[in-house]
């Protein structure tokens, strides 16, 4: 009986199918037959797109079906509104995957191109590419409804699908004219046969030519690729273009770039590869004064993409000359948009350390020798919600770590005498001796207490207690600098601002900072010197006015009296000048008397000390009355008033 009821089913489903195929039979006759008439509207209609959307035009002379996938194009164009042309070709053949092409993907077979180009063209009236930079979607798709794991997939299926598996591209140029800054890119030849990449490149700009080879192993329908970049000559890649617009000169050797797999398992896109380039060189004057070397950098990645976050997994290696590291990061908007960011250096040996370091980015290192060995980790998370609770954790763990030889930045020259000479604008400055030989050099014990106290509360409170840094007050800088997107606070302490002084220069440069964050970590925590001496060292070596050089000279330019003498309003003036020392003018008004924001700092610095009891009501007495300058400083102020007074007289028509 069960049998009987079975079969009237099963003839229902196989009437179906045979619909089914019947229709598609016809689906496909009538798509052969009329196909080429499919391909002109289409090609209409993204013209008509490209005119709505981007204001360009897209021409195409001929365009037919060669058999029932193949498709020959000639003379394509795409011509935006009064610009350039943004692409040209003379000769285009492609098969289609029809297959695919039921399910609404474009997945390209073979692919032939012969003469044509693409051209970017930058002038002071505008680009031939703008219209494709800005966004036309009217439609705000919050980041809240954005599946990220969906999206890259979508994005990379979409993407490898657009890369034949059989490519052969002759006389093809890409072109790049940002006003009078041109490259050519002539790719005299580029194809892709049996998975095997192979292409010559020639590259040309002004003062510059040079062949360029990528060559490898592609495979886009398994979505894998290990492909390296090359001068086949033998020398480095120079890259162009950067020189004239961003003042970046940078060579290498060579590229070596590896997708191993890309894989979907349930809700999760996980992509593992690396990426790896030798004998590096960038000079730029933001990151160092000197040529940057890198003889070998390697990152082996494993990206992991969710629903609501993207990770790069810390089994992720960078590896840089012989320093390991292993990097963490993870933006995670499930509930709330946090980022975290963590990186371990396991156990290194500390010369190795210091032997990898890039050549020109650490050159006050060079020379350096050290025993034992560290390791070391950061943790960075943030909330972009509440700022606030930002967390920064630096923590350096030595294991017999000494430093037995130091390089050109000897930590121990502060210990005895030196000469030093300040750098302002580029410009080495007079020679200042710090030692007992220079009359104006002031030992700590000579210095009024309350210039230390007013320096110490103005500049850095826990001088006496911290290591060099103070992780709270980077906390408040990066949360600060990143809620504000611009560099708006600092976190200096004055190990720092000692280190940027005596050993290091002014230069706004990336070296720079790196640099000081080493030398300011190996003196406070090897005890290169004690922290009298160094805040000896830094009273008598910093600017505090024009040519004013170390807290001798200062109180006699403003006071005409020794640092000893230095009443409490003295020795608040000379430390509220000391972020810019140079325009101490500035805090006084035509008539010589301070300005309200100037008294008002003082009275904060002074209720501040007071709360801490670094001072006693006793020592406000006479808080009140009016700073003179008695020094030299006070003729600063003469023509100050001079040119005020003149400016007036010119206002008044006198």
């Amino acid at each position: 009986m069960k049998q009987r009821k079975n079969k009237p089913k099963k003839k229902k489903w196989l009437l179906f199918f045979k619909s089914l195929g019947i229709v598609i039979v016809l689906v496909g006759v009538v798509l052969f037959v009329y196909r080429n008439q499919i391909l002109s509207k289409a090609i209409a209609k993204i013209d008509q797109k490209m005119v709505e959307k981007y204001q360009c035009h897209f021409t195409v002379k001929d365009a037919s079906f060669t058999n029932i996938s193949d498709i020959q194009f000639s003379k394509i164009a795409l011509v935006p509104q009064k610009a350039d042309t943004l692409l040209a070709i003379q000769e285009l053949h492609t098969s289609v995957n029809l297959a695919q092409l039921l399910f609404g993907n474009i997945q390209l077979g073979k692919l032939t191109i012969k003469k044509g180009f693409i051209q970017l063209v930058k002038t002071k009236h505008g680009s031939n590419f703008e219209a494709f930079l800005l966004n036309k979607n009217n439609e705000n798709i919050s980041d809240d409804q954005v599946d990220y794991a969906k999206l890259a997939n979508k994005i990379i299926a979409n993407t490898f699908n657009l890369v034949p598996t059989e490519m052969n591209v002759t006389q093809f140029q890409f072109r790049l004219f940002d006003l009078d800054n041109k490259v050519y890119f002539n790719f005299k030849k580029l194809a892709l046969s049996n998975r095997r990449l192979t292409s010559q490149i020639e590259v040309k700009a002004v003062n510059y030519i040079q062949n360029w080879s990528v060559s490898g192993i592609a495979d886009p329908r398994n979505r894998n690729a290990d492909v390296t970049f090359l001068n086949p000559e033998g020398n480095d890649i120079q890259l162009p273009y950067f020189q004239d617009k961003i003042n970046l000169n940078s060579s290498f050797k060579s590229i070596h770039f590896c997708l191993k797999n890309i894989e979907k398992s349930g809700d999760e896109l996980y992509i593992n590869g690396f990426a790896a380039i030798e004998h590096l060189n960038v000079t730029h004057p933001k990151i160092a004064s000197k040529e940057v070397s890198i003889d070998k950098a390697q990152l082996e990645y494993h990206l992991v993409f969710g629903p609501r976050f993207v990770a790069m997994d810390s089994t992720s290696t960078i590896q840089l000359n012989a320093i390991t590291c292993h990097p963490f990061f993870k933006y995670n908007n499930e509930k709330e948009p946090i980022f975290d960011f963590q990186l371990t250096i396991p156990t290194t040996n500390a010369q190795d350390f210091i032997s990898s370091l890039p050549q020109g980015l650490f050159s006050h290192f060079d020379g350096m020798q050290a025993q034992g060995a560290f390791k070391y980790q950061l943790l960075f998370n943030f909330n972009k919600n509440h700022p606030e609770a930002l967390i920064f954790e630096s923590k350096l763990t030595p294991d017999h770590l000494r430093i037995t030889k130091y390089g050109e930045a000897d930590l121990t020259k502060i210990n005895s005498e030196f000469q030093y000479r300040a750098i302002e604008k580029g410009v080495l400055q007079r020679p200042i001796l710090v030692g007992s030989a220079n009359q104006n050099f002031t030992p700590l014990a000579a210095i009024s207490p309350y210039l230390q106290k007013c320096v110490l509360t103005s500049e850095d409170p826990s001088f006496f207690n911290h290591r060099g840094f103070i992780n709270e007050a980077f906390k408040q800088s990066i949360a600060k600098n990143i809620k504000t997107k611009k560099f708006a606070r600092g976190a200096s302490t004055i190990s720092m601002q000692l280190v940027k002084n005596v050993f290091l220069t002014r230069e706004k440069t990336i070296s720079r900072k790196l640099e000081e964050i080493l030398l300011v970590y190996l003196m406070e925590n090897n005890r290169t010197s004690s922290k009298e001496r160094m805040f000896e060292v830094y009273l008598n070596i910093i600017e505090w006015g024009p040519n004013v050089y170390g807290i001798g000279e200062a109180s006699a330019f403003y006071f005409h009296k020794k640092p000893i003498d230095l009443t409490l309003n003295e020795s608040l003036f000379l430390a509220t000048i000391i972020p810019r020392p140079t325009g101490f003018n500035y805090r006084f008004s035509a008539d010589g008397s301070l300005k309200p924001f100037a008294r008002q700092q003082h009275r904060f610095l002074t209720q501040l000390m007071l709360r801490r009891s670094l001072l006693t009501p006793t020592d406000t007495f006479g808080q009140n009355s009016p700073l003179v300058l008695n020094g030299l400083a006070r003729l600063l102020l003469k023509n100050k008033q001079t040119v005020l007074d003149s400016t007036a007289v010119e206002e008044d028509g006198f």
